[in-house]
């Protein structure tokens, strides 16, 4: 068994959101991505599905040119290569869920 916090030493980057690998599963890898108000993540795709659980703050979430605010416990499914992108409204925390084979070292170029 492994266990994680997404609570747990929450560390904010001044200059852009802070990436964590929290869990690696044999299918899934699990991150968390900790915005401080107005930080974004600009448009970029996923070469895999992916999970986006807003676990705390809120978000506007942008895909294929609409943009819903998703507050705390709000939880989106993307299916390949769905171009999005991310502003957070206020400090945030943000889960993503990667496919097993996706490299995190991906997520980490679009910050």
């Amino acid at each position: 068994m492994n266990i994680a916090s997404f609570f747990e030493d929450i560390k904010f980057n001044d200059e852009k959101p802070a990436l964590s690998l929290l869990l690696e599963t044999d299918f899934s890898k699990e991150i968390r991505i900790v915005f401080k108000e107005g930080q974004t993540m600009e448009d970029h795709q996923a070469p895999f599905a992916i999970i986006v659980h807003i676990v705390e703050g809120i978000i506007d979430f942008g895909v294929s040119g609409e943009v819903r605010r998703l507050d705390s416990g709000h939880i989106l499914s993307l299916k390949p290569h769905e171009v999005h992108n991310l502003t957070a409204i206020v400090d945030s925390v943000v889960r993503l869920t990667l496919s097993k084979t996706d490299s995190v070292k991906r997520v980490k170029e679009v910050l």
